[in-house]
């Protein structure tokens, strides 16, 4: 009876020590502030440090073609321009902020950007930098005015949002396909050409300065506007036709199948396109909007190879 009672109290007493150890690890953990602290504050700085980089940058593009710029330098965009233009799936989301000329900047704000892209172009055009300043909306203006600004262009974007891989590889194919391009035209006569630019109701002359004249000038042509330091000049056709060049391109921008029936209005009812030596050729090509904008984009190589064709074709 001794022995069964004796028995019945250790079982007891190792029951009770276990229970206590139990608590003193719980009491251990709960008590141990400095322990805890550090645990939690490495939690919470894991979290903020995930949505900091998570929303360290919020960019807009408001032009198609900085928009697939960024796209492929891989970057997110949580803004993208309004345009009929099919813009790259990885923006699907993307909010649409207006015209690139006529960004709305209520929209833009509500975005809460860190940094806004526009055409260098679009500022000197519209004046845009006061409107983003009024705003307090931070914004880049990107020199898309040439080939080579272009280059540039996408080497500083890729420098500032840690894309410098990306951007190399995207110069480094270009620069091949456009060399190869340009070699093929090395020795051929080069003819003058007119660059119109239409917008609708109007069109001005594209100079060398333009995007368009730099393409033009890369594949040997010579443009038919010389001496002068802006991109585009008012059209005056008694002048133009004094230099008689002998290929015509036009270039609708804003409202392409509009422009085009202009262009088509104009070369009718004015008689004197009749005496331009490209008309009676038949050397007027319209140019395909997406390739040739008023500023450069990545269909340079495809704009190339269509202006080889036009400027030398069977001629």
């Amino acid at each position: 009876m001794f022995k069964k009672r004796l028995l019945i109290f250790m079982t007891l007493i190792l029951t009770l020590a276990l229970f206590a150890a139990c608590g003193d690890q719980t009491n251990n953990k709960e008590n141990n502030p400095i322990e805890n602290e550090e645990n939690n504050t490495e939690a919470i700085n894991n979290l903020e440090g995930n949505e900091e980089e998570e929303e360290e940058h919020r960019i807009i593009a408001t032009t198609v073609a900085l928009v697939e710029i960024m796209d492929e330098l891989e970057l997110d965009l949580v803004g993208v321009p309004t345009s009929y233009k099919e813009l790259p799936e990885r923006y699907r989301d993307a909010t649409e902020v207006g015209m690139a000329a006529e960004p709305d900047m209520e929209i833009i704000r509500s975005l809460k950007p860190t940094d806004v892209l526009s055409a260098t172009t679009l500022d000197t055009e519209f004046d845009l930098d006061p409107v983003f300043k009024n705003a307090n909306v931070p914004v880049t203006f990107v020199d898309m005015e040439s080939v080579e600004g272009m280059y540039e262009s996408i080497l500083e974007l890729g420098k500032k949002y840690n894309r410098t891989e990306q951007a190399e590889a995207i110069i480094k194919k270009f620069e091949d396909q456009v060399s190869r391009i340009e070699e093929t035209v090395v020795n051929k006569e080069a003819p003058t050409v007119l660059i119109l630019l239409g917008v609708p109701g109007s069109y001005l002359v594209a100079t060398e300065n333009s995007y368009i004249g730099d393409l033009v000038r890369r594949v040997g042509g010579r443009n038919a506007i010389q001496g002068v330091d802006v991109e585009y000049v008012s059209s005056n056709t008694e002048n133009l036709q004094q230099s008689n060049p002998d290929i015509i391109l036009r270039a609708a921008h804003g409202m392409p199948d509009q422009v085009v029936e202009m262009f088509n209005k104009e070369f009718e009812e004015n008689d004197i396109w009749k005496h331009f030596k490209a008309v009676q050729n038949g050397r007027v090509y319209d140019l395909e909007e997406t390739r040739f904008g008023t500023t450069a984009n990545l269909a340079v190589p495809e704009a190339l190879e269509e202006l080889v064709e036009m400027l030398y074709g069977d001629y």
